[in-house]
């Protein structure tokens, strides 16, 4: 006891000193308010919202990286003879740019191994983000209330790219030197701001002397500065709505379920950051990317073969590769097609369609409630299939910005293999989303055959009569309510007319108008919704359906008081996971 006794009044006044200290702290900062909202928040459980975390955590990489080095870099373009390290590039004349890059290969201690993990983080994040995009979008995740935040990571993927861009420049080496001519090339078929864009950007005839310290102050100022505000509105949204769930027994359109902060996400999440950390330190340490001194500095009269981009932007190479060599003459005007199509208005058009995605989807289906519960991409056959369409057209187009590299890697003609990619990207979207709704289709058969007839057991059974039988066991009760419960709303089918049209030219020409944006919506609704195949379930399964799927407003309405319950038990269910 005269042992235990000191040992527990020292760990007693501890206990009160830092009560006392939290207390002070929060007094003048409001931390147990948002830590005790943050202790209570529930976090996702299933491994696919890990996603959004990898490329958290790789952009945290990339900034602890890129802050060293800033250190070392020189943005300059001033011509200097070099005389460091490497000696093979020993007299060369170079920018200090490229020297700079040089020296913090092979004159800084770990230099090497920051600036490989910097690019590998950078190729990683864009990456993390297009995955993260694609569960987002063939889940439905994006569906109202969460339009705002899909844009939001739409614009974190332009700003994303923007940056990679902006960084993959600053070494001025041979290749991306090639990369900023192309550049010029785009400013320049931009119709009549065309000219003064490429001066402003590059302070003059190109190459000029601003555009290397320019792009420098975007990478790492302007850029990074949005990608983290946008980040943070991201994180608060993420917050604010919750996130949402697969569907599951206790899971519902109206509550949030998953794991508690503490220990179990915060074991998780810390985990991934250690691996994700771990992993980029590995590659940047074994795997070698972009090594500038074998490319040599960038000269306008020379380029490289074989060079290619960063993989994100190996869209924009293909585009242009594939794009034929089209110009219009007019009024003392030259507009050159082959530039302006492929790499100012289609990607334009892409992002465009990315943005306005949700509220398309969200014309062509009945209903304005909330969704929180996750698709499953099968059960959205019409949406699964434009996915598989979109990443199959940007496939075929990285591939053409390869088109070289593939060419004499097997020994074909670059003449055809440019058409056979030419027909390729007009061909092969609409041939895999064919294909991907009728998988879809199928899928769904497989559910309702598991449903009507149960899991196989690989017993194989001889009947009296000499056949064959295969044994099958009944569905778990949980699993079945994963299959039943989908959210498929019913086409909008043939919409009411308006009023008469008030009289006037004008009026009717609305009101016809306005007929005719009806009657697209109706056909373009029945195209999306109306493939599906029906799954066998009772009568109290089709109302424990409706009622886990109903938006938040209608639950109760559609099951009545036990629903109400049964809602009521799921909330408290969520909460406390």
């Amino acid at each position: 006891m005269a042992v235990s006794g000191p040992k527990a009044r020292g760990r007693e006044r501890a206990a009160q000193r830092g009560e006392r200290v939290v207390g002070a702290l929060d007094q003048r900062l409001p931390l147990l308010d948002g830590a005790k909202g943050l202790v209570r928040k529930v976090f996702p459980d299933h491994w696919s919202f890990l996603l959004g975390e990898l490329a958290l955590y790789s952009l945290l990489v990339l900034v602890l990286t890129g802050v060293y080095l800033t250190l070392f870099f020189n943005p300059g373009m001033g011509e200097i003879v070099y005389h460091g390290s490497y000696l093979p590039l020993r007299g060369v004349r170079m920018t200090q740019a490229y020297a700079s890059t040089l020296d913090i290969s092979f004159g800084v201690r770990g230099g090497l191994m920051i600036r490989q993990i910097h690019h590998w983080a950078a190729l990683v994040f864009v990456a993390a983000i297009a995955v993260h995009m694609m569960r987002i979008f063939f889940t439905g995740a994006f569906r109202r209330p969460r339009e705002a935040n899909w844009m939001l990571g739409v614009t974190l993927f332009v700003l994303a790219m923007l940056e990679g861009f902006c960084g993959y420049s600053l070494p001025d080496d041979l290749i991306s030197g090639t990369g900023l001519r192309i550049a010029e090339g785009i400013m320049l078929s931009i119709p009549l701001v065309g000219t003064y864009v490429t001066y402003f950007a590059f302070g003059g005839e190109y190459p000029g002397h601003e555009i290397i310290p320019r792009l420098y102050g975007f990478h790492i100022l302007l850029v990074p500065g949005l990608l983290l505000a946008l980040v943070g509105a991201h994180l608060t949204l993420v917050f604010s709505l919750k996130h949402t769930h697969w569907a599951g027994r206790g899971k519902t359109n109206r509550n949030v379920a998953g794991m508690p902060a503490l220990p179990q996400f915060v074991t998780r999440t810390g985990g991934l950051f250690f691996a994700v950390s771990g992993v980029l330190t590995l590659l940047g340490g074994l795997a070698q990317i972009n090594p500038v001194w074998d490319y040599g500095p960038y000269r306008p009269d020379q380029a490289s073969t074989g060079s290619q981009p960063d993989w994100y932007i190996g869209f924009l190479e293909g585009a242009l590769r594939l794009m034929p060599a089209v110009e219009t003459r007019a009024l003392g005007h030259t507009i050159a097609w082959n530039p302006l199509v492929p790499a100012v208005v289609l990607p334009g058009v892409m992002f465009g369609v990315l943005y306005v995605y949700p509220y398309l989807e969200r014309w062509v289906t009945a209903g304005r409630g909330e969704h929180h519960l996750c698709d499953r991409p099968r059960n959205q056959a019409a949406r699964t299939g434009l996915g598989v369409a979109g990443i199959v057209f940007y496939a075929v187009l990285l591939a053409a910005g390869g088109d070289d590299v593939i060419a004499y890697s097997f020994g074909i003609s670059v003449d055809a293999l440019v058409w056979v990619l030419r027909i390729a990207v007009f061909v092969l979207p609409p041939l895999c989303f064919a294909v991907t709704k009728r998988a879809c289709l199928a899928l769904q058969a497989r559910d309702r055959e598991r449903l009507l007839e149960g899991e196989e057991t690989g017993d194989v059974d001889q009947t009296v009569a000499g056949g064959y039988t295969e044994g099958h066991r009944p569905l778990p009760a949980a699993e079945r309510y994963v299959l039943l419960v989908r959210d498929l709303p019913e086409p909008l089918g043939a919409l009411p007319q308006g009023p008469p049209p008030a009289a006037g030219a004008t009026a009717a020409a609305k009101a016809r108008l306005h007929q005719q944006g009806q009657r697209l919506r109706a056909a373009l609704s029945n195209w999306f919704h109306q493939d599906r195949v029906d799954l066998p379930a009772t009568d109290e399964q089709r109302r424990q359906i409706a009622a886990a799927a109903a938006p938040p407003a209608r639950q109760e309405e559609l099951g009545g008081p036990a629903t109400a319950a049964a809602t009521q038990r799921a909330k408290t269910t969520g909460e406390g996971s």
